[in-house]
C-alpha cells in the first residue's frame, strides 16, 4: 500500500494515561506513527525507526480504532512528520478529538493540531517555524550538557510556551539532582516525569 496522507505506518494504538508534561495524568489514545531518522541514542521506542516493519493502515481504519472514551488522541513516533499528518488530523477533528502532536520538529509541520509538544534534539534541530508554534517545550536531560541545551532551546520559543525538563530514564537517579537544582534556579521551567513508567503502564 503507498504511503500517503491517507495511509500511515503505525506502530501501536493504545489508550492509556499521558505520562509526560503538561497533559501528565490525563486520559489519552496514543498512535504511535513508524519511522524515525533522528537517532537518539537513549531512545526507548528504536523498533520505531523503520517504518517498514509496521503496518501502513488508512487513515479511516485508525480512526475506527480509536477508544471513544478520551478526547485527547496523542500522534506520536517516531517522528510522525516524516508522514503527511493532513488528513488524520482532519479527520480527527471531524470526530471531536483534542489533536496532541509529540515531535523532534525535523520536519516541516503537516496537519492542524490543538496542541504541539515539541522536543528538540541536537543532532537534527527543528525547523524555525515550529518553535514559534511549539505549545510545549520538552527537552530530554541526559548530561550536563542538556542543560545548557535547555537554556538555548528555550530563547527560541514563544513566551506563552510551557517549559519542561525531563530527566533521561536509564539515567534518573543520576540526574534528576541536577534538574531539580536547575528548576530551582530557573523557575519558568516544570519538571517532567514519565509516570507510566513509575506505574508500570503503556
Amino acid at each position: 500500500m503507498e504511503i500517503d496522507k491517507n495511509n500511515l505506518p503505525v506502530m501501536e494504538m493504545f489508550y492509556s494515561l499521558q505520562g509526560e508534561g503538561h497533559h501528565s495524568g490525563s486520559s489519552a489514545f496514543f498512535i504511535r506513527i513508524g519511522g524515525c531518522d533522528v537517532g537518539c541514542h537513549w531512545c526507548d521506542v528504536k523498533d520505531s525507526w523503520d517504518h517498514g516493519n509496521h503496518n501502513i493502515l488508512k487513515v479511516s481504519k485508525i480512526i475506527q480504532n480509536i477508544d471513544k472514551k478520551t478526547k485527547i488522541v496523542v500522534v506520536s513516533g517516531g517522528e510522525p512528520l516524516m508522514w503527511d499528518m493532513t488528513e488524520l488530523t482532519k479527520k480527527l477533528k471531524e470526530k471531536n478529538f483534542k489533536r496532541h502532536l509529540e515531535t523532534s520538529g525535523a520536519y516541516d509541520i503537516t496537519g492542524n493540531w490543538d496542541w504541539i509538544c515539541l522536543s528538540p534534539k541536537k543532532q537534527q534541530l527543528p525547523k524555525k517555524h515550529l518553535y514559534q508554534i511549539a505549545n510545549e517545550l520538552k527537552i530530554i536531560i541526559y548530561n550536563n550538557h542538556d542543560l545548557v541545551f535547555a537554556t538555548e532551546e528555550s530563547k527560541k520559543v514563544s513566551d506563552n510556551c510551557k517549559l519542561f525538563l525531563q530527566p533521561e530514564w536509564g539515567k534518573f537517579d543520576k540526574i534528576k539532582g541536577k534538574v531539580v537544582d536547575f528548576i530551582k534556579t530557573n523557575p519558568r521551567w516544570k519538571l517532567s516525569m514519565q509516570t507510566h513508567k513509575f506505574l508500570g503502564i503503556d
